[in-house]
């Protein structure tokens, strides 16, 4: 990206000015996507961990498999999730606060006795599975964040930057030249009026 400026002390103020804000952002922005990294990795190991509780947990009620084929379908299911954002590193992310469920009336008459413990069951393996998602969804924004702000680091420090720095070092150079030039053309000067007032005299 080239970086327009014009030889003059206006372009040189302003190429100063955005120097300035770069470099005071460049810390803060690294330090932003130092801790997206961390966050996006907490997530997606969050998300593993109740990936791992939920396969263990199938695993623990394997013993009950042959009693969930009287079980009564329809019986319990999601009615509603509530999420709530939190800010994290500056990122809006979604966080799960609470199912609804939708339980059926069990006939305590008709219905064997581990229904209930069914519900529950079948509850806690949904909440796994449901928050586990969540994670995942968070993760995903932390790491296109953090993607961003890689982006705008590596624009501030390998483009912008160096292209400010360089622009003024041209701008300082052209007006250092310029000044030299005019000092050098006024001493001419000086000394052609000196010479020629010598000459008149004589």
């Amino acid at each position: 990206m080239a970086i327009k400026f014009q030889y003059n002390k206006t372009s040189l103020t302003e190429l100063g000015k955005q120097l300035k804000v770069r470099t005071k952002a460049l810390p803060t922005l690294k330090n932003k996507e130092s801790a997206l990294r961390l966050e996006v990795k907490k997530a997606k190991q969050r998300s593993d961990e109740l990936l791992e509780q939920l396969s263990s947990s199938l695993r623990s009620y394997e013993y009950l498999a042959g009693l969930w084929n009287e079980f009564q379908p329809g019986l319990v299911s999601v009615k509603d999730i509530e999420l709530v954002t939190v800010k994290v590193a500056g990122v809006k992310t979604p966080e799960l606060k609470s199912i609804e469920w939708d339980v059926k009336e069990i006939d305590i008459f008709r219905s064997p006795m581990w229904y209930y413990d069914g519900v529950h069951i079948l509850q806690t393996l949904a909440r796994l599975g449901i928050e586990s998602e969540v994670y995942v969804e968070k993760s995903r924004i932390l790491d296109f964040q953090r993607k961003k702000t890689t982006q705008k680091v590596n624009l501030y420090e390998k483009v912008q930057i160096p292209g400010y720095q360089e622009a003024i070092r041209k701008i300082k150079r052209y007006m250092e030249d310029e000044e030299n030039l005019s000092k050098a053309s006024s001493k001419i000067v000086k000394t052609r009026h000196a010479k020629e007032e010598q000459e008149g005299v004589i």
